[in-house]
């Protein structure tokens, strides 16, 4: 099964350093840029992700939202009028489950569902929107935890499937709800106590993304996602509702787009947001509860930037 992020017990030091190295690696990576489309690893690798601690299984449905609405250049913002795209807005669903088939081994399956509005204007008077909702790129992983005994550190690896519509007449390839690519998925997390009675802890998670295979006019750019968080776990209610406020940092790095329709001078950047959020964990059920705000924008050319995303995600664990 899979847990909130509680307290763990002792650890293995070379796994520490392992997916601590990997937080690291996205926090130095040097800035370059982003697509038009929102880096939707951001909300792949964040606290709504599962932290297993036994055997068992946890399904979760999860929604997330963002709206491209800024013109950004640099690290600034910049006229609107010097991009023709004005509005990216996505609405992310997602359903999933993982399961640990012992205290080393599980796998993970996410099936996402988009909902996207993109506004772009055809002439300088006249702004076109056209919205698409479609099944998104599916992804699977398989989960190893046999660093330590308490299933602290871990591994994970699989791929992203080209399972998503990326052929919609009306966005350009970097808004497609489907890459048009299979991924390769690469990650590591960790957490730990950061005191002894173990009210306040801290995690860290980390994935690299790889196209592998793309079309042959669209290759959308790797992405690299740190996450570091802390939380306190001190409100609970007789040992069956606890109440766990999180506030957790997130660094991503997106390279360049390529192929003749990639756009790579309007692609690629390094982002980095702080994000608040509450855990209600109640016996077999969580709920969780996130705002994330943009502290920092480095983009290539002129692009779309959202300031602010939000997640909702519920868990049940069996």
């Amino acid at each position: 099964m899979s847990s909130s992020i509680l307290d763990r017990g002792p650890r293995s030091a070379w796994a520490s350093l392992l997916t601590a190295a990997v937080f690291a690696t996205a926090l130095l990576t040097p800035a370059t840029s982003h697509g038009c489309a929102c880096g939707c690893g951001v909300f792949d690798v964040g606290t709504g992700a599962l932290f297993p601690d036994g055997s068992g299984g946890t399904v979760f449905v999860e929604a997330d939202f963002v709206d491209q609405n800024r013109n950004w250049s640099g690290t600034s913002a910049a006229p609107a009028d010097a991009n023709a795209d004005k509005r990216v807005r996505s609405d992310f669903y997602t359903a999933g489950i993982q399961y640990m088939f012992n205290r080393r081994w599980g796998l993970q399956v996410d099936v996402p569902y988009w909902n996207r509005q993109f506004a772009t204007a055809e002439e300088p008077s006249d702004v076109a929107v056209n919205t698409h909702a479609a099944l998104g790129d599916i992804r699977i992983r398989g989960v190893y935890t046999g660093f330590s005994p308490d299933m602290s550190s871990g591994l994970t690896f699989g791929l992203k499937l080209a399972t998503g519509d990326a052929s919609y007449p009306n966005f350009d390839p970097d808004t497609e709800i489907g890459s048009g690519s299979t991924d390769l998925l690469l990650g590591g997390f960790h957490r730990g106590r950061l005191t002894q009675d173990s009210r306040f802890g801290y995690f860290l998670r980390g994935q690299w993304q790889q196209p592998l295979r793309s079309k042959a006019n669209y290759r959308p750019g790797n992405e690299l996602i740190g996450v570091a968080g802390a939380y306190f776990q001190g409100w609970t209610h007789a040992d069956q509702l606890a109440i766990t406020p999180i506030l957790q940092l997130t660094a991503a790095y997106r390279g360049h787009d390529g192929g003749p329709d990639g756009h790579p001078e309007d692609t690629g950047s390094t982002r980095l947001l702080v994000s608040p959020g509450i855990e209600v964990h109640f016996s077999k059920i969580r709920l969780y509860a996130e705002a994330g705000f943009a502290v920092h924008d480095n983009v290539s050319g002129n692009q779309l930037v959202s300031r602010r995303n939000y997640k909702l995600t519920a868990f049940y664990s069996f």
